[in-house]
């Protein structure tokens, strides 16, 4: 072919495995990950790019440098337009570790989780309990992997991952985010072009750059001069500066096309030369004999990767088959992948199945769906793609319902979901006699299976349709009811207590029913989360006397587990407790029963100042989960639950350490958010203001969903907010952010209300001593006092309530009710030397006593408190409170934990250099405060103050308090 300058002249290249040219620091950073894997545990190393850029080869070159002791388990992410089976790239892995260690290992490896890990392999040796009892298959596989990487190192390789199942997701997040202790490098590969909107991977990704664990490293296309190094160790030899512009020009620098362009050039005459890049993809394909062509044109329907055995029933002719591989694998088109032929990359499979010819499409979609049907129900999802493909809407539909069940019976949920929604769409194509359901029923389970793969908004789209269905009768309506209901509260929008009501009415009149039973139980709940309290025993009492009508223990467990907990909040303790400890016995084997009892309990312990019960209620449950293999999932979460009492004690490390492994899995929205409010609490507290404001920002969208449907969210999260605000200065902002929380539309919750009230006692006292105006919601003035005592009135019987009532009377005493009062403070201390209040509260109440003691000018009182209160403090880890005394004992005129202070050895801003107390006054001068102001913050005399200032504008030579402000700034003093 005509090119300017001339014609590239063709030379032989030699049919050697590409070679790797750019990759020197992306092969570097993976051994590094490696070898940190070795000694800090388990790693992940995201691969990305686009086609053709090398992501494959890159990880087969350092595959091949690993040491002998790495076991390397591979995986491959197909593409089947979202319809893959579900797990198949972790199973593969799987597989592959059972053959090298042996089933029986394996199994024994998994430990209690083993029937997790037997849904994927159901060959391997187990107690054989049916899959709905088994723990979830992503903690099976991290407590397996994690076992036998004690033994050998394991590099775990999924390629492909733009193509991942959302099954196969799950695990992988699971494993990258949880498998810590494991000697496990996980290197991920994935086409950063085919990301599309909505995919989870795309939402993945930037989680992953959260993690310190995690190395993202995205390779860049060739230079010119890496595609003229690529070009001359294919060709062996130099590269004419008019060849490398032509390669350059058509391939971009991209490895692949370098390669294939080359090749195809050294078999070209140049008059021929291909034009496009997928005349570059095809010319190796097109150079075999039509038998092979035709046979590569099939196997290109069923994926880049297909299995040896299927293409054979597929074609019908081994022979045939094998002769065509050959030829095919000598001309640089497939490979050999264990059982199985690869095409040799992606692209080239995507280039010849665009050659299929329509007839020839669908001929070759049925064979391989006829082909897996013999296969049972683990190949039902890649049934029904290739029935789909074949434009059988008949057997697509019953193939997607066969695929939905066996993707519920994996937990596969969005698999279910998926499949459900594709026979929904086939529906009006399909006989009435094939469909072996109605729609409701059909429309009801899909909405299940969204709201379990988290889309609840998808989920309400369908059951209203199915609702809108007429001649529901009305088990099916109010179940319908029930589902919307469940659904709105994922989503935190109003509106479940109204349905729960409208399809109790429904079934209003009939026998007693588990239908009627569970919708009781859910309203109660509802009621209860929405601080109704006295309405939600009653509910859970006909809960619990329907659930006894039909003898179901685990309905009964749970209705005595609400009636406990809102008997709790109504002050109402031992028979609150009596109910939770009715709720363990009837849970009996029921672990969403179980786990809501020992949740509610340890709350319970917790709330009423009973610490040390609370944490060793939480440790029971986690023990339970442990021996039912769920020690990753519902044991942390247990354990997280007792963050509150840990930190309460004084173990705040080891509360936020629990917080962390749980905050590392997916929760359930309510539970999640109480996660991240103690998180932060945890964060503040320990003095990272910068962080828990950054956690606030990041999280405030999840922790605002539920603020309309459960009153802990709201105070939560008012709690958390009001804090952050007020240490960082902002009192109209904290005020802002409780003002909501103690509105007209307050219901009483006791145990949480107490807690907010004290953040809001601190922001009464601050807005009144920097005279801040304090607005309603109408933008009117509030006595915001007034409103705070009249719900402390509705909490004052707390049982633990005195220790935090007379912190907020220390807030507000004084006679400028701004906080000054010693005497207020010192009972505030006294009250908080109780077991029962949290370990924070002391303390603050003796900072708080030692600032009231040296505004009154009882300096010496001053600092024993102060030191007392730096004491406790250093000894919890509340570093927000140890810097609060630094604070204190420098505006006392102290340094920090030492003597008082002298004269300043850091240069001095004139020629006399200013003492350190004299620092501090030109500092508050800088802020534009007068003397009496500065006495105040400083704790000295307002004639004090002022001798400071002369003293200061003497040696500055300022003639005002202006100009030494200035003379402050340009020195940075």
């Amino acid at each position: 072919m005509s090119v300017p300058g001339g014609t590239m002249t063709p030379m032989p290249i030699p049919p050697s495995p590409s070679v790797l040219v750019g990759r020197d620091d992306d092969l570097a950073a993976l051994r590094r990950a490696y070898e940190r894997m070795l000694v800090q545990g388990a790693r992940a190393v995201v691969v990305g790019g686009e086609a053709g850029i090398g992501k494959s080869r890159l990880v087969a070159e350092f595959v091949q440098r690993l040491p002998s002791e790495a076991l390397v388990l591979r995986g491959q992410c197909v593409d089947l337009d979202r319809d893959a089976p579900p797990y198949a790239p972790i199973t593969a892995p799987l597989r592959e570790l059972a053959r090298v260690v042996g089933p029986e290992e394996l199994a024994a490896l998994a430990g209690a989780s083993v029937e997790g890990l037997r849904i994927l392999l159901p060959e391997l040796p187990g107690s054989g309990e049916p899959a709905a009892a088994a723990p979830p298959v992503l903690e099976a596989v991290t407590v397996a992997l994690e076992a036998a990487s004690r033994v050998r190192p394991i590099v775990l390789v999924v390629e492909d991952l733009h193509w991942v199942d959302p099954a196969t997701l799950g695990v992988l997040r699971f494993l990258v985010r949880v498998a810590t202790a494991g000697r496990i490098l996980v290197v991920l590969t994935f086409r950063s072009d085919q990301l599309r909107r909505g995919d989870p991977l795309r939402a993945w990704l930037p989680e992953l750059e959260r993690s310190d664990r995690v190395q993202r490293r995205e390779l860049a296309r060739l230079d010119r001069r890496g595609v003229e190094a690529m070009v001359a160790s294919l060709r062996g030899a130099a590269v004419a500066p008019r060849d490398l512009a032509l390669v350059v020009e058509r391939t971009e620098g991209v490895p692949f096309f370098v390669e294939e362009f080359a090749r195809a050039e050294a078999a070209t005459v140049p008059e021929c030369y291909p034009e496009s890049l997928r005349d570059v993809l095809l010319a190796r394909y097109e150079g075999l004999s039509e038998p092979t062509q035709k046979i590569l044109r099939t196997l290109s329907a069923g994926g880049t990767c297909v299995e040896h055995d299927l293409i054979t029933v597929v074609h019908g002719d081994a022979d045939s088959v094998e002769t065509a591989a050959r030829e095919a694998i000598a001309g640089g088109v497939l490979v050999v992948d264990g059982s199985s032929y690869s095409f040799r990359h992606a692209l080239v499979r995507d280039a010849i199945h665009d050659e299929l010819l329509p007839g020839e499409r669908v001929r070759a979609h049925t064979c391989y769906a006829e082909a897996l049907e013999s296969r049972g129900p683990s190949a039902a999802s890649e049934i029904s793609y290739h029935w789909m493909a074949a434009h059988d809407a008949e057997r697509a539909f019953a193939s997607s319902l066969d695929a939905m069940a066996h993707a519920r019976a994996s937990f596969a949920h969005a698999l279910a979901a998926r499949m459900g929604e594709r026979a929904l769409e086939l529906w009006e194509q399909v006989p009435p006699e094939a469909r072996g359901r109605d729609r409701a029923e059909l429309l009801g389970s899909t909405a299940h299976h969204f709201r379990d793969a988290g889309e609840s908004e998808r989920a309400v789209a369908l059951v209203d349709e199915a609702l809108a269905i007429e001649g529901l009768g009305s088990p099916c309506r109010a179940t319908l009811l029930r589902d919307k209901a469940s659904y709105l509260a994922n989503l935190g929008q109003v509106g479940s207590v109204a349905l729960l009501r409208e399809a109790l009415a429904l079934l209003e009149g009939g026998e007693p029913s588990a239908l009627r039973a569970r919708i009781l139980g859910e309203l109660a709940a509802r009621l209860m989360l929405e601080a109704d309290l006295v309405e939600a025993v009653a509910v859970a009492d006909a809960a619990a006397a329907e659930a006894e009508a039909v003898g179901s223990q685990g309905r009964r467990s749970v209705a005595a587990n609400i009636r406990g907990m809102a008997l709790v909040e109504l002050g109402r303790i031992d028979e609150g407790l009596e109910q939770l400890e009715l709720a363990g016995a009837l849970a009996g084997e029921d672990d969403s029963a179980r786990l809501r009892y020992w949740l509610n309990l340890s709350d319970a312990l917790s709330l009423l100042g009973r610490f040390r019960e609370a944490v060793a209620a939480g440790e029971q449950g986690a023990e339970h989960a442990r021996r039912h293999g769920v020690a990753r999932t519902l044991g942390a979460m247990l354990m997280a639950n007792t963050a509150d009492a840990l930190a309460s004690t004084g173990e705040w490390r080891r509360a936020e350490e629990l917080l962390d492994r749980a905050l590392e899995l997916d929760a359930p929205l309510g539970f999640a958010a109480h996660l991240q409010r103690r998180k932060i609490w945890t964060v503040l507290w320990r003095g990272d203001r910068a962080q828990a404001a950054s956690l606030l920002a990041r999280w405030r969208q999840p922790l605002s969903r539920q603020l309309r449907t459960e009153r802990l969210s709201l105070v939560g999260l008012a709690k958390v907010a009001g804090a952050i605000a007020l240490e960082n200065g902002d009192v109209a902002g904290a005020w802002a952010e409780v003002r909501d929380a103690i509105g007209p539309e307050h219901r009483p919750l006791p145990s949480a209300d107490l807690f907010l009230l004290v953040v809001v006692a601190r922001i009464v006292a601050a807005a009144r001593r920097e005279g801040v105006v304090l607005l309603d919601a109408q933008g009117e003035r509030i006595d915001a006092e007034a409103r705070l005592r009249e719900i402390l009135a509705t909490a004052a019987r707390w049982p633990t309530g005195a220790a935090l009532i007379a912190v907020i009377e220390a807030e507000l005493g004084g006679a400028s009710g701004t906080g000054d009062d010693p005497r207020a403070w010192a009972v505030a201390a006294r009250a908080n030397e109780a077991d029962t209040a949290e370990v924070h509260l002391l303390p603050y109440s003796r900072l708080r006593l030692a600032e009231a003691l040296a505004a009154v000018g009882r300096r010496d009182e001053a600092e024993r408190e102060a030191q007392e209160a730096r004491a406790v403090a250093e000894r919890a880890g509340l570093g927000l409170l140890v810097d609060a005394v630094d604070r204190f004992e420098r505006r006392l005129g102290r340094d920090a934990g030492a003597g008082s202070g002298g004269a300043s050895g850091s240069g001095a801003l004139g020629t006399e250099p200013l003492t350190d107390r004299e620092r501090q006054v030109l500092a508050l001068v800088a802020q534009g405060l007068g003397n009496r102001a500065i006495a105040e913050e400083l704790f000295i005399s307002v004639k004090t103050a002022s001798v400071h200032v002369s003293n200061i504008l003497r040696k500055l030579g300022a003639a005002t308090r202006t100009e030494a402000a200035y003379l402050a700034r340009r020195s940075g003093g």
